[in-house]
């Protein structure tokens, strides 16, 4: 039986009718009592709370969003009413999107450390709001204009119903609200951050997205001219709040990237406001020429404001990666994040001769790239000589805190030649915090070497991962012991063949002090003394907030041991991942262990109970 509505609820989706239909007595519901209004407020749709929203702005006899420029009491109370009830609409239609929210006037400091503080910041939802909306159309909008039949104007690709009726629209809807120069037209003024499509990417999206003031932009597949034409247009437009440049999956040879480059150049000049560049699975790099692109150059060293600059998987050449460094300490960048990244550099040093005034800017001289911060170079095919001379250009970073050489086949003598780099580096003003090593074809002696020859730290060591490195149960106690020294508070050692022996000796060298925050130990078939060790963990590290234990192929008895420890401890963990144990489902104490929760949420997580076996069928 369907639910019968409220007065309440007809008479909200009446004055929602009547504000979509442009009453124009709507100023009088903004003089209803205050406790009415803001019942109304939180349960108009958004259409109608936008009518509402721009009516009391206009009330205020100011221009803008609504947070500009209300200054008494009762006007500041109803903005914060209104961003509540945007909030609860943006949460009603992305749920798993509310977690993701930074606020705009962040967007610098997210890309510099992945994350960004929220503290005084506000949140501007009805911003985010339309911004997510024009997003959907814009995506809606490609689908369509993909399709091998499509020949017109993307400003009159139609929107489909279940985004128009999202915001409000019902009913006989008119045919310019179904358009996407609609959608642009009345909500592009709140679009900060857009992804497009290249099909999107022609002259007519600048006429559409003119009212916005866009800081972020993200290109997928320019391939074809009109798409750079268009694209170049589009930079070219908004060149004065343009922050942050993406391209993903796109053909960019060197006439395209050079007429990039200039587009967001302020006019009669090199400088640019550009803080973040991003090229992703793009070929930019052309193998046949022996130069960089002049406009990339130019964008290098003329960037002021270039904060982080990422060129992964490029097929980028190791005299293009020796360019991209000599430039930017030339230019004395102030770049704080730097990734090159799944290209083969293999020699990209070796081939220069270090003496030639072409590369003294790297060796040999006082400049320095003072401000990296983050250096990323995994994937890159450097073997051991890479590393030896990767040594000496280091030490022209002086403020490093993030190294990343994962998937490099450096091997033991490649971490060797680092080791006194290493050695500086956790010694300095600012040591290094964290030490990727991920994949690096290392054993468990030249890992153990490393570890022994690591100073007593002065800060604790943030992330040390060794993860997927054939280890095996020898790097155990020095592993233990450098747990005790170094205070690091993300340690992850997937898959690095420790076995029963392995998390046996680490469990008896165990320091009793630790700082670990979070510790992956996951794919490391460590049977019964995984339990044991991770027991041991949870009762003797307190700030212990992960643990990741998937994969060790622990016996049914591993779960009354496991759960001792969770029954006495008194720590902080939220997350115990137990997945891809299987053999834990038949022990009698699994219920008791699903019963731990944290923050309403259960901390251990384990794989299902297996499922009977689905009778073999043949049919092909």
């Amino acid at each position: 039986m369907p639910e019968v509505p409220t007065l309440f609820s007809l008479c909200i989706k009446e004055i929602a009718m009547t504000v979509l239909d442009g009453y124009e007595n709507t100023q009088d519901i903004l003089e209803l009592p205050s406790d009415l209004l803001d019942c109304i407020v939180m349960s108009l749709p958004p259409l109608a709370l936008q009518n509402i929203h721009e009516l009391s702005v206009d009330g205020c006899g100011k221009s803008g969003t609504a947070s500009n420029g209300i200054n008494d009491g009762r006007k500041r109370g109803r903005y914060g009413d209104f961003n509540t009830a945007w909030k609860l609409l943006f949460k009603k239609r992305w749920p798993e999107n509310i977690k993701k929210i930074q606020p705009i006037n962040c967007v610098a400091t997210q890309y510099v450390s992945g994350m960004c503080s929220l503290v005084n910041q506000s949140v501007d939802w009805q911003q985010l709001y339309w911004e997510k909306h024009l997003q959907s159309c814009l995506d809606d909008a490609a689908e369509i204009a993909l399709l091998p039949a499509f020949d017109g104007c993307i400003g009159e690709l139609r929107i489909s119903d279940s985004i128009v009726n999202a915001i409000g629209h019902s009913g006989n809807i008119a045919g310019d609200c179904l358009k996407l120069s609609y959608h642009c037209n009345k909500f592009g003024l709140y679009a900060r951050c857009l992804k497009l499509q290249n099909v999107l990417c022609v002259a007519e999206i600048c006429e559409l997205l003119r009212g916005s003031k866009l800081q972020v932009l993200v290109f997928r597949r320019i391939i074809s001219s009109t798409q750079v034409n268009g694209l170049c247009m589009l930079l070219n437009q908004h060149w004065e709040t343009l922050v942050s440049l993406e391209f993903i999956y796109c053909q960019l040879p060197l006439n395209t990237m050079n007429q990039i480059c200039n587009s967001i150049c302020k006019e009669g000049s090199r400088i640019h406001g550009i803080q973040h560049l991003c090229v992703r699975s793009s070929t930019i790099f052309d193998c046949k020429s022996s130069s960089m692109p002049p406009g990339l150059l130019s964008f290098l060293s003329s960037g002021r404001s270039l904060v982080s600059l990422h060129f992964c998987e490029t097929k980028m050449q190791p005299k293009f990666a020796t360019i991209i460094f000599d430039t930017l300490l030339q230019s004395s960048s102030g770049i704080v994040t730097l990734e090159i990244s799944d290209s083969n550099i293999a020699g990209w040093l070796s081939k220069v001769d270090r003496k030639s005034t072409d590369f003294s800017s790297l060796l040999g001289s006082d400049l320095s790239l003072t401000s990296l911060s983050v250096l990323s170079l995994r994937g890159n095919n450097l073997h051991k000589e890479d590393a030896e001379d990767l040594n000496h250009i280091l030490v022209h970073m002086p403020n490093l805190r993030s190294l990343d050489l994962s998937d490099n086949p450096i091997t033991d003598d490649g971490i060797r030649n680092l080791i006194p780099y290493f050695i500086r580096a956790l010694e300095k003003a600012h040591p290094l915090s964290d030490i990727k090593i991920e994949n690096c074809n290392l054993s468990g002696m030249g890992v153990a070497e490393l570890l022994r020859n690591l100073p007593t730290l002065k800060e604790p060591l943030k992330t040390l991962s060794l993860a997927d490195n054939d280890l095996g149960s020898f790097v155990a106690a020095p592993l233990a012991k450098f747990l005790g020294n170094s205070g690091v508070r993300v340690l992850n050692i997937e898959e690095v063949g420790l076995g029963p022996l392995g998390f046996q000796e680490l469990e008896k060298e165990m320091p009793n002090k630790m700082a670990l925050f979070d510790i992956n130990i996951s794919k490391n078939r460590g049977g019964i003394r995984a339990a044991y060790f991770i027991a041991k963990v949870i009762l003797q590290v307190p700030d212990l907030v992960s643990i990741n234990a998937g994969g060790n192929i622990m016996p049914a008895e591993s779960v009354e041991i496991i759960y001792d420890a969770l029954k006495q401890s008194k720590g902080k963990l939220e997350r115990l991942d137990l997945t891809g144990n299987t053999q834990l489902c038949q022990s009698s104490y699994i219920a008791m262990l699903l019963e731990f929760h944290c923050h309403g949420k259960p901390i251990v997580a384990i794989s299902s109970l297996p499922t009977a076996e689905t009778p073999y069928d043949d049919d092909p």
